[in-house]
């Protein structure tokens, strides 16, 4: 029966993206949804694409085996993202009138910043989008009690993800994301009152772990490297994830700017209290059954996120099942439609147009759904190749967006002095120094990733203060703005 929910749940899925579909006219309508949304599905798309898979299986479980401590980076890194992304880039982004973040560094510094940012993001994506397809693997091939292989069960995941993202681009994520708000909401607080029931209720499950440390959110003694690990993981989510595309897309989907800051932000908030609730669950289940603390000692990492689904289906009735597996399956979902379709419009628009700049409008949308597919491949081969944590592929992949994106957007949108030279010296400083610690001397005190960060603020500065050895080919943002009062979105 379960299984059989889970197929028609698919099914259902698969058929609300492809009606949505039906609205995609052109580029404009396939990535950025027409800039039509209202506030309520604004806040869904926000909400669901950023309520993943690692949210509800893998850092439920971090925080049931290291509290609070051990998840820095998300729910609360995540949720700074999305505050600070609201107030300071909303606005912004949605008068700049663009169809990718990657246009953003192309009007601000020009074609070869444009390229290094846009693949920078571009690669981030593959840990985020691996998550999620890991995630969808393991429940088609747990519900299947191990006869679908996890790879197997991974590839259909993907194959089911990208039939409708494929055709109707960001309406089909749009009304897909609303559908499953909806389920994630509903099915998880039923399950949190009935594993909670079981644990002896909400203030036992709190009080007990109050009492084994798990609200402890910072390191208890003076350890330094404790202190900056948190700070690593932090920023990598808080600041690595603001320079990416399905932040700067969901923004730019809303129908006028008001609502791009406001679902923005009450997207935000709306994440931050609902990622508590698997927290809970998770915490409650170890109560209840001690027994599954076994899954701590294993030598993969991976085998922590099973704790869930686990106790899902051996210890509640066929009910509680459908409504935790309805609501994980909207959770990847949602998010993986997302995590699919950012990459590619980035990749397209910013690294493959600029070599075929007389596309039409036609060729170009075909390109998009072409690009898709060969994304979701590369996603899948890193997926099946992985043995790290969802909440570990997640944070990796903002590193690369941290030290190579964010500080040339931030000074390209709040430093007048800001140009090319600068940009350059950024992700080239702010990359290098963190690949070479990360895999040179991973043992350092500062992690490697806020090295990266530090040397990219560096490399910005004395590039765009010193005598111009590489011209200037951007805008100003009074000009920039200027501009797209002007032209059309994309242009």
């Amino acid at each position: 029966m379960l299984l059989t929910f889970v197929i028609a749940y698919l099914a259902v899925t698969i058929g609300i993206g492809l009606l949505a579909a039906r609205r995609v006219h052109g580029a404009k309508d396939y990535l950025v949804a027409g800039r039509s949304l209202p506030l309520y599905m604004n806040v869904a798309t926000v909400f669901a694409t950023w309520f993943g898979a690692e949210t509800v299986l893998s850092v439920s479980a971090t925080f049931a085996k290291d509290g609070l401590n051990g998840i820095p980076g998300d729910p609360f890194g995540a949720t700074v993202c999305l505050v600070l992304a609201a107030l300071l880039f909303a606005k912004l982004f949605y008068r700049l009138n663009l169809l990718t973040i990657g246009d953003f560094y192309k009007v601000r510094y020009g074609k070869s910043v444009e390229v290094l940012t846009s693949v920078a993001i571009v690669l981030s994506y593959l840990g985020w989008t691996s998550a999620q397809l890991t995630a969808l693997g393991l429940v088609i091939h747990v519900l299947s009690s191990g006869v679908i292989d996890l790879n197997h069960a991974i590839m259909m995941g993907a194959a089911v993800v990208l039939l409708y993202t494929v055709f109707g681009g960001m309406w089909s994520v749009a009304f897909t994301d609303l559908f499953q708000t909806v389920v994630i909401v509903v099915g998880l607080m039923a399950v949190a009152l009935l594993v909670g029931g079981n644990a002896g209720g909400f203030d036992k499950v709190v009080a007990q772990a109050a009492a084994d440390g798990k609200f402890d959110m910072f390191p208890a003694d003076m350890d330094a490297a404790a202190w900056w690990a948190m700070a690593g993981a932090f920023f990598a989510f808080a600041f690595g994830s603001i320079p990416q595309q399905d932040v700067f897309q969901r923004m730019t989907s809303a129908k006028d700017e008001k609502t791009a800051v406001r679902g923005t932000l009450i997207g935000g908030l709306m994440y931050f209290v609902i990622a508590f609730i698997p927290l809970y669950i998770a915490y409650a289940a170890l109560i209840a059954h001690p027994e599954l603390k076994a899954l701590f000692d294993s030598e993969d990492a991976r085998a922590i996120q099973r704790i869930l689904p686990d106790l899902v289906l051996g210890q509640m009735p066929m009910w509680a099942q459908i409504l935790f597996f309805g609501a994980l399956l909207s959770a990847i979902l949602s998010t993986a439609s997302g995590a699919l379709l950012a990459p590619t419009a980035t990749f397209t628009e910013n690294v493959l147009k600029p070599f075929v700049p007389h596309m039409s409008d036609r060729q170009f949308l075909l390109l998009l759904r072409i690009i898709l597919v060969a994304f979701t491949a590369c996603a899948l081969v890193f997926a099946m190749n992985s043995t790290s944590t969802m909440y570990e592929m997640v944070q990796n992949a903002y590193n690369v967006t941290l030290t190579g994106a964010f500080v040339p957007l931030v000074a390209g949108a709040f430093w007048r002095r800001a140009n090319t030279q600068g940009a350059l010296c950024s992700v080239v400083l702010g990359v290098g120094t963190w690949l070479a610690f990360n895999f040179l001397a991973p043992e350092t005190l500062v992690p490697a990733n806020l090295l990266g960060l530090a040397a990219s603020f560096v490399g910005m500065l004395l590039g765009s203060l010193a005598p111009t050895l590489i011209a200037n080919r951007g805008q100003s943002m009074v000009s920039a703005l200027g501009h797209a009062d002007k032209a059309p979105p994309g242009h």
